[in-house]
């Protein structure tokens, strides 16, 4: 799509950040306090999480990043194709979370909208 490397990496942060919270420990915490949020050390791993992935797209937003994959022309119809090259990237095993082509499917879905 014609699209920066690291504008499509920072489109899909958030979301991927979404989806890879529940297996992070209490990183995210740290992200949120660094990313200025207040009260995180009062807050449920649940609410620092998502404190830390709003600071992220909040940030994202700020400094005109596309916050959907349609907005950089990507085709719903490609999605099924991405999510396979996506997953046999040889990033993929790194992941914090086990994933499968099926959940990197449904993460391009949500950043389809």
């Amino acid at each position: 799509y014609d699209t920066p490397h690291g504008i499509a990496n920072a489109l899909l942060l958030p979301y991927v950040m979404e989806y890879n919270a529940p297996s992070t420990g209490e990183k995210y915490r740290e992200i949120a306090r660094q990313m200025g949020a207040e009260n995180v050390d009062e807050m449920s791993s649940q609410e620092y999480r998502k404190a830390a992935v709003d600071a992220v797209r909040n940030l994202s937003r700020k400094i005109g990043i596309p916050q959907t994959l349609s907005e950089i022309g990507a085709k719903e119809e490609d999605l099924s194709k991405l999510s396979k090259i996506a997953f046999k990237d040889v990033c993929t095993p790194g992941n914090p979370r086990d994933t499968s082509e099926a959940d990197i499917l449904d993460i391009y879905k949500k950043a389809f909208k």
